[in-house]
């Protein structure tokens, strides 16, 4: 037996090469380049062996390979072409593997995700353990594509039609259904049995050829050239551009790397695949997709934003106040994540009308085989309705989640902070008013914070967390520990009106509506807005929050300026022609019951015959606003750091997911041009006023990131 950094090597009884991963540096096993450069040279020596009857490749660790090292995806070399030869090499070494025609078998015992199924394709056979792991490409989900084989094997193996769906949509599968696709040849029941079966089938077939290196192999469904094939190709290409409006080039490039191979000799394809995922990976919006969607995201998600010095606190009682719509969903969050759960309304009947929230989602986790009645019950006795204070006698945090209105926030504030435990803290679930406002009728401020939710608090990841003037690092590190202990996204901001997220997404909403004033289209803007790459449209978002709440939200401001007045107007003879929404059937929108909704065609604004402004700035002044005035808040002490306003935007605002968020925005604009755009705008209003420090920052061509790494400071 032999050892190195990556892997043993032992020849059995039988002359079968029995190749044992175990990254011992890594934290799992990856799919990097020099490990693949001394495992391509060890199975060289060992196959040219005449006593070699195969190879068997496995893992020693619970997991297969779960992929590349993303950091290394992330800051990748500067030198692109030195990138494609590397590959370009990679594939080389694959290819003269085969050219020994010796079987060479894969047993998969864990995840075996992206470059680790690309690895297990050089293979003859993939014979998988039964279990509730992965298997597949996901590349997709980081804006690239399979570039180690993986798109070029699976379309000679599955056709043109499925491979696009695979790849376009980063497809992963539990064993029996990666079986059931295709992605495996066998699936066993123990590791004793995986083994066997890996040996028997070297042993019962001395000589393997690839299905691609057989000249009689055809293409399922045909190649290019055939109707099937041309029309799969027309119709993902329509697909692609009708879901992705374009937005995302590694896709782009998947499908001019299939389009451009399927008839190719095998090597000339794979060659094709390389230089169109070096693209893809060299494009500002995989980078983007990785930094914040990846690893800003996860790191969140960790608590990596916890003040230093205090030790993780669990909650393990947990008292909510308001039974509605959002204390029933952090009800549910919060019993789901194992925490006892008083959930308080001025009625109990009122409160087991939060509980039931709960119980119907769990029946809908129960009819799609995702839960049990077992489990379901056990999540249902974690929640105590009432409507009796003294229930919430001991709990760790208390979160008010009732309307928004200070009084009322005062009073149940007062009536609850005595039931908090001594080593406890108290949250509101506010997205507007200020904590250090609300904290005035705390007992203890510094134990008081902003835990902002967003609705539905089942399935957006994303909290907020406010601190207020007074507040303590231990009250922000408890909090941050509660939001990261039920599995959500934590950002953390300071307080001010309307934080970061609520604040923000108004200029966006804002925006729209002046442009509405302005006379251009409202579906243009709609299409328009969707196009860039945003979630909903701005006048749907409007119809949801409900145009009486904008208007409350614009009363609560200190001062308007003259293009609020405006909209403030505006809305308000929306509001007084009962055009408040889609819960009363009509806003931007009507919604007949039981049909399509549909544009209201605005009779207090004229639409203009001619579109006077380019889809292209309606698309600049909807995204552009949410930047800088992003940027305000990070100058204005409100964001912390830039990453916490990528990830809030992304994930709380629906910006543009390719992106990267707002201020990855910026850098992918050019901060040179963002500012001129800004400079044009201004004539719309004095929204579009650009921060002198913005200035000083363009005239540096200043970027807000460097790969992983964050360049803007606090000064």
């Amino acid at each position: 037996m032999t050892t190195n950094q990556f892997f043993t090597l032992e020849t059995d009884e039988n002359g079968i090469v029995i190749i044992t991963m175990d990254m011992k540096d890594y934290p799992f096993n990856m799919f990097v380049s020099d490990f693949l450069k001394l495992y391509f040279e060890t199975l060289q020596v060992e196959l040219a062996k005449p006593e070699v009857k195969g190879s068997i490749l496995r893992s020693a660790r619970p997991e297969f390979m779960a992929g590349a090292d993303i950091n290394l995806l992330l800051n990748k070399p500067g030198d692109a072409e030195a990138f494609l030869k590397d590959l370009l090499s990679f594939h080389e070494q694959s290819l003269k593997l085969e050219e020994f025609k010796k079987p060479m078998v894969v047993l998969i015992n864990g995840n075996c995700l992206g470059g680790g199924y690309e690895l297990s394709l050089m293979n003859n056979r993939r014979i998988a353990l039964a279990g509730s792991y992965q298997i597949g490409l996901p590349e997709a989900k980081l804006g690239l594509f399979p570039g180690g084989g993986g798109t070029i094997k699976l379309s000679r193996l599955f056709g043109l039609e499925k491979t696009a769906k695979i790849v376009l949509q980063g497809q992963t599968f539990r064993p029996a259904d990666a079986l059931k696709e295709g992605l495996i040849d066998e699936m066993v029941e123990t590791p004793e049995e995986l083994l066997a079966k890996g040996k028997a089938f070297i042993l019962a077939n001395p000589q393997v050829e690839q299905p691609w290196s057989n000249p009689k192999h055809k293409i399922p469904g045909g190649g290019l050239k055939t109707p099937s094939g041309y029309m799969t190709m027309v119709g993902s290409i329509g697909n692609l551009r009708k879901n992705s409006y374009g937005n995302y080039p590694g896709l782009n490039y998947a499908l001019q790397a299939l389009h451009d191979s399927i008839d190719l000799p095998m090597n000339r394809a794979l060659e094709i695949e390389a230089r169109y995922f070096t693209k893809a990976l060299y494009s500002d919006v995989t980078t983007n997709i990785i930094r914040t969607g990846f690893f800003g995201i996860n790191d969140a998600k960790k608590g990596k934003s916890k003040p230093k010095g205090f030790e993780k606190k669990n909650v393990q009682k947990l008292g909510i106040l308001g039974a509605g719509m959002m204390g029933a969903g952090i009800a549910y969050v919060s019993a789901k994540a194992g925490m006892d759960v008083v959930l308080k309304d001025v009625s109990v009947e009122n409160a087991e009308k939060g509980k039931a929230y709960s119980e119907n989602l769990l029946k809908g986790a129960i009819a799609k085989g995702r839960s049990t009645q077992e489990k379901a019950d056990a999540l249902l006795n974690k929640i105590l309705p009432t409507a009796t204070v003294d229930d919430l006698k001991d709990c760790d945090l208390i979160i008010e989640a009732v309307f928004e209105d200070p009084q009322l926030k005062a009073i149940v504030t007062k009536e609850s902070e005595p039931m908090i435990k001594s080593d406890g803290f108290f949250a509101s679930n506010t997205s507007t008013l200020p904590i250090s406002r609300l904290a005035e009728a705390s007992v203890n401020p510094e134990k008081f914070i902003g835990i902002h939710f967003f609705s539905p608090v089942d399935k957006m990841p994303l909290v907020e967390i406010i601190v207020g003037k007074q507040t303590s690092d231990e009250t922000l590190a408890h909090a941050i520990d509660y939001v990261t202990q039920i599995g959500k996204v934590p950002i953390v901001v300071n307080d001010s009106h309307g934080f970061f997220t609520s604040r923000v997404f108004g200029f966006y909403n804002f925006e729209a509506a002046a442009m509405v004033l302005e006379g251009i289209n409202p579906q243009t803007i709609e299409n328009v807005a969707k196009q860039a790459g945003m979630a909903i449209g701005p006048l749907a978002v409007m119809d949801e929050v409900s145009i009486e709440l904008i208007l409350r939200v614009i009363a609560q401001k200190e001062s308007l300026n003259e293009n609020e007045k405006q909209l403030k107007d505006f809305f308000q003879k929306m509001a007084d022609a009962g055009r408040l929404g889609k819960k009363v059937g009509k806003g931007f929108y009507d919604y007949p019951e039981g049909g399509k909704k549909t544009l209201w065609k605005n009779e207090f604004v004229e639409v203009k015959a001619e579109q006077t402004v380019s889809n292209e700035d309606i698309a600049k002044r909807l995204m552009h606003a949410m930047a800088l005035d992003s940027y305000r808040c990070l100058e204005e002490g409100v964001l912390n750091t830039t990453l916490d306003g990528d990830i809030g935007s992304m994930l709380g605002l629906g910006f543009a997911p390719h992106t990267g968020g707002v201020f990855s925005y910026i850098d992918m604009v050019g901060i040179q041009q963002f500012v001129a755009d800004c400079d044009r705008f201004l004539p719309n209003g004095n929204q579009w006023e650009v921060p002198q420090s913005l200035r000083d920052l363009a005239a540096q061509n200043f970027k807000f990131y460097t790969g992983n790494t964050q360049n803007w400071t606090k000064k």
